[in-house]
């Protein structure tokens, strides 16, 4: 075939063109005439059941549901509990000495995560175990609290929160956690106007790194915590002055972390008032 073929020094070799695209039927009534192959198609082979059933776990969305369903849990099995009764009943007598603040802590810890507000912890830290045992057991507790609820919100509930901030202020409160990781986080533990488990959930879901987190946590968390551990540990004696100091570490803060976010939320507004203002005006020009 002349248009299948090139010719070099007398011999006939089949062009690749050629060879691909044309067949020469040999055998067949129709010898003679060309037929054009038709190109393979794609194979599409489909997920098993498994891989489907895998990938359905595995999606954002379900990921946050185990994370509703573990929070809940948690939270039902401290109702039940009542860990409150350990101010008013004491330590079990069969706990003691580092034992007994090795479980506590990891109780701490735990119960941190299923929302139990620290100053009640903090309290009965003081309580059981006095001022020094006390703030070392009750902020080892903060830290593995705090760290267990970063991670389960990272791994459980960052891909399916992150595209729903969309709004000015969730927008805005992302950037400054992610950008400003560690300012961010000391000044929401030194000022106790954030409760502890958002602040942390924001963490998870926002771009901050760990080492940030654990860092402000720890260095946070230690003024405020030692306050109620010191409150606690004296409550007998409230007028001792170990109780009124450890009182005024806790009324003063408050205090301060009231004024700035009342002083930040009239700044925030006025700014949208004159970002308002500049889109009108742009608008009318």
């Amino acid at each position: 075939m002349p248009d299948a073929t090139t010719r070099s020094g007398g011999t006939a070799t089949a062009s690749p063109r050629a060879a691909a695209t044309k067949l020469t039927a040999t055998a067949s009534p129709c010898a003679g005439r060309e037929f054009t192959a038709a190109p393979a198609a794609a194979v599409v082979v489909p997920l098993g059941f498994t891989a489907r059933c895998t990938r359905a776990l595995m999606s954002p969305w379900s990921r946050l549901s185990l994370l509703v369903l573990l929070l809940a849990a948690a939270a039902s099995c401290v109702l039940a509990f009542e860990p409150q009764r350990l101010l008013t009943r004491g330590w079990p007598p069969q706990l003691g000495g580092v034992t007994a603040a090795v479980v506590f802590a990891v109780a701490y810890g735990l119960c941190t995560v299923a929302f139990v507000p620290r100053p009640l912890l903090n309290l009965a830290a003081g309580a059981l175990f006095g001022s020094q045992l006390g703030t070392g057991t009750a902020l080892a507790g903060t830290v593995l609290g705090a760290g267990v609820a970063f991670g389960l919100g990272r791994m459980l509930g960052q891909d399916a929160l992150r595209p729903l901030l969309r709004g000015r202020w969730l927008k805005a409160a992302d950037g400054q956690l992610s950008r400003h990781g560690f300012r961010s986080m000391m000044a929401a533990r030194l000022f106790p106007g954030v409760p502890f488990w958002a602040a942390n959930y924001c963490a998870a879901v926002s771009r901050m790194r760990w080492a940030p987190f654990l860092i402000a946590t720890t260095l946070g968390s230690v003024p405020n915590t030692a306050a109620y551990v010191v409150a606690g540990a004296r409550a007998s004696r409230p007028t001792s002055p170990a109780f009124l100091i450890a009182m005024a570490f806790i009324a003063v803060p408050a205090l301060a972390g009231a004024v700035v976010a009342w002083r930040k939320r009239h700044h925030l507004r006025d700014h949208g008032r004159a970002g308002r203002a500049a889109a009108r005006t742009g608008r009318g020009g």
